[in-house]
């Protein structure tokens, strides 16, 4: 950071913490005794998508990795792309499997990360519902070290901004919530949280 960026206010952006992922299920307690909402098993890990040889490898790795775990069914980590062109790297667990889930999201930023794709990662996210059926994510922006809820009600591009302030700050001694609400994005296609 220069003289002229101090000058003009202009701040360095916070480096990417993984370790903050690792709140996540004591924030699920928090989560389920405050308004009802338990994990699903469902996480992904949203990037701007990355295509040629290099990528493969690191999905290759990251399938490797993650398939050491004989308490998975099925794939470790699947591929798939949202019709806004991003990719999404999906990881499925029981309910109960919150902590080895976080160790997923963990393990395929990092590996995503030493492999030089960090740039293009985006997000990563944990989704929860309710006994009504209500969908919510946690989800953590990469670039800012933070997390955000996010409230999907039924029907396509809806939210429940009232439900997801008030998860905001049921959750601030939990998370390093966003401060910022415009990055609080809507995600649509966010796998388990799409109609």
């Amino acid at each position: 950071m220069g003289l002229l960026d101090i000058l003009l206010g202009r701040s360095k952006p916070a480096p990417p913490d993984l370790d903050q992922l690792f709140a996540l299920p004591s924030a699920a307690v928090t989560l389920q005794a405050a308004a009802g909402f338990t994990p699903t098993g469902q996480g992904a890990v949203c990037f701007a998508t990355v295509e040629g040889a290099a990528f493969e490898q690191t999905h290759r790795e990251v399938q490797a990795l993650l398939d050491a775990d004989a308490d998975r069914s099925g794939p470790p980590v699947e591929l798939s792309q949202d019709s806004y062109g991003y990719s999404w790297l999906i990881s499925r667990r029981t309910p109960d499997q919150l902590p080895d889930l976080v160790n997923d999201l963990h393990a395929v930023n990092s590996a995503m990360e030493v492999n030089g794709f960090g740039p293009q990662l985006l997000c990563s996210l944990a989704g929860f519902h309710d006994d009504t059926g209500r969908r919510l994510a946690l989800v953590y922006l990469y670039k800012r070290g933070t997390f955000y809820p996010l409230c999907m009600l039924s029907g396509r591009h809806k939210r429940d901004n009232a439900l997801e302030l008030q998860i905001a700050a049921a959750l601030e001694n939990d998370l390093r919530i966003e401060k910022d609400k415009t990055r609080w994005f809507p995600l649509w296609d966010a796998p388990g949280l799409a109609d």
